[in-house]
């Protein structure tokens, strides 16, 4: 990270000397010693280890990935944050990219980066449409804390409540696994939500249709959600793939969509 022009006044908290969290960019520093420790033995760092950490806040994470692994890249948007960072560690261990994540080319990263992260609340689901969008071809893994009614729209099944738009992009890409929750304690400031850990592996064969076109089948179908597929997807004959018209979007596997888009392209 490029050195400032001059050394910021970092915004300081009265009561304990800690940098106060910003709402806008929706912090919520993980503070609790045994969450963290959890949180690497999930993503178990090799010293050859590849590793991004988006949103590394305060550096608590941070810290206990580089006592494992030789390098790290993080992603900070909070100039205050990034600045302090950079401060602790020599260039060749950690790189501080001061940038949005929303807008960070995930895709020019080197094969096998592992992805680790407590990600923005605020912008969790868009950053999860980004990852899967320009990440999934090189990225080996990824862990993030997330809130748990994300994560459990994340892994749902088909016909549930939780199943939808999120659920369809994200397994047609990735094996996920719930590992754990977590409590609003381990966080400062407290969110007023759960939290879990979810784990992301690409699966092989991902991406052998059009991304595209798969992604815009899949938000048409969604933002008619309680309509029947005859009405939400027109013009395209489900039968002859033998999928019931009348059915709801929420009824189809990820891999319906998958052939449906394969069955929209190929006329």
């Amino acid at each position: 990270m490029a050195a400032p022009a001059a050394r910021p006044r970092l915004r300081r908290d009265p009561a304990g000397g800690k940098i106060r969290p910003r709402k806008r960019f929706g912090q919520h520093f993980l503070h609790d010693p045994a969450i963290l420790a959890r949180i690497v033995q999930a993503i178990a760092p090799a010293p050859g280890d590849a590793l991004l950490e988006i949103g590394p806040g305060e550096g608590a994470l941070t810290r206990l990935l580089l006592e494992r692994a030789a390098q790290l890249t993080a992603i900070e948007i909070d100039r205050d944050l990034a600045a302090r960072l950079a401060e602790q560690y020599p260039p060749q261990r950690l790189r501080v990219v001061c940038a949005d994540a929303l807008e960070f080319d995930f895709s020019a990263l080197p094969a096998g980066v592992r992805l680790v992260g407590n990600l923005p609340y605020n912008i969790s689901t868009p950053l999860l449409f980004h990852v899967a969008r320009s990440a999934g071809h090189v990225i080996r893994d990824c862990h993030f804390m997330l809130q748990l009614e994300v994560v459990e729209r994340m892994v749902a099944k088909p016909s549930t409540p939780e199943y939808g738009r999120l659920s369809v992009t994200l397994q047609t890409r990735f094996a996920m696994q719930k590992l754990f929750r977590v409590g609003p304690g381990a966080f400062r400031p407290p969110p007023k939500v759960e939290s879990a850990l979810v784990r992301l592996v690409p699966l092989a064969g991902a991406s052998d249709y059009d991304q595209a076109a798969f992604a815009n089948l899949v938000r048409q179908a969604f933002s008619a959600r309680r309509k029947t597929l005859r009405n939400a997807l027109p013009g395209i004959d489900l039968a002859a793939l033998g999928i019931d018209p009348g059915l709801r979007p929420e009824n189809l596997s990820p891999a319906d969509y998958v052939r449906i888009t394969r069955a929209a392209c190929a006329r």
